[in-house]
């Protein structure tokens, strides 16, 4: 099933209601003793929520015209550091306030993150591209560990890696295989991406994609058919759209130049 970014704005939506009805309680609740103590400050009170709660109503509007139309919209990558930095962890709190699952958030939010980078219609050399897999898309009985050094191995196509391989290979991007996040975050220092297609749980691609900011990370969903963390897999065809949406061109095309051919 594919995660539904709705879930997260209409989340963000009611925040806004509580938020305006709160703000209506500030200016009314205090008004009669702050003018005792000043006549401006009701006045000073009212400006400063006003202010806020239209800063807030006004980036909600403005992210969902982005998500509705597709464009970059203005303030889109501003609009971003707010959701994964500020928005998130206290989207999350009140959801499971309301019953619903983290999981389903966290889909909810992946979502949305892919939908904000589409936005900006990015197009990124094959060579600054980054295909980062978690370790559980190997076989867990394989005696060749591949973490941290994917060309171990042996393509006896048993699980998804030598697929993966060969379509990293055959688009002429970098891959890498994390354990986890320190893991993760080394490679991304270590290899300076301009943009990574990272495939993983709910978990850990929330936790990615937070982590990597201002990076762009499309996060890709892994499939679990085993349970988790074990022999995982991931839907080939829905890489190769997404590689397809954002590198600047794909072999075979004869209008492939690639940096590192002309050097």
């Amino acid at each position: 099933m594919r995660p539904r970014k709705r879930l997260f704005i209409g989340l963000l939506s009611l925040v806004a209601v509580l938020v305006v009805v709160a703000a209506g309680l500030a200016l009314w609740v205090p008004s009669g003793g702050l003018l005792n103590l000043h006549p401006l400050l009701p006045i000073l009170l009212t400006v400063v929520v006003v202010t806020l709660t239209g800063l807030l109503i006004g980036g909600l509007l403005l992210l969902i015209l982005t998500l509705l139309t597709g464009r970059d919209l203005f303030f889109s990558q501003t609009l971003r550091q707010i959701v994964v930095r500020y928005l998130f962890p206290a989207i999350i709190a009140f959801g499971r306030l309301l019953g619903i699952r983290r999981d389903t958030l966290q889909q909810s939010f992946i979502a949305l993150n892919n939908q904000l980078i589409q936005a900006k219609k990015l197009r990124v050399p094959a060579s600054r591209t980054l295909l980062l897999l978690p370790h559980c898309i190997q076989l867990f009985d394989c005696a060749i560990k591949i973490t941290g050094d994917v060309d171990k191995c042996q393509r006896c196509g048993r699980c998804a890696v030598s697929e993966l391989t060969g379509l990293a290979q055959a688009r002429r991007i970098d891959i890498a295989v994390a354990s986890g996040g320190t893991l993760a975050r080394k490679i991304i220092v270590e290899r300076r991406p301009q943009l990574i297609i990272a495939v993983a749980c709910e978990r850990d691609l929330t936790t990615g994609i937070r982590d990597a900011y201002p990076l762009p990370v499309i996060g890709v969903l892994n499939q679990r058919p085993n349970g988790p963390c074990i022999n995982t897999r991931v839907v080939l065809a829905e890489l190769e759209a997404t590689l397809d949406e954002y590198l600047l061109c794909s072999p075979p095309s004869p209008d492939c130049v690639f940096p590192h051919e002309n050097q």
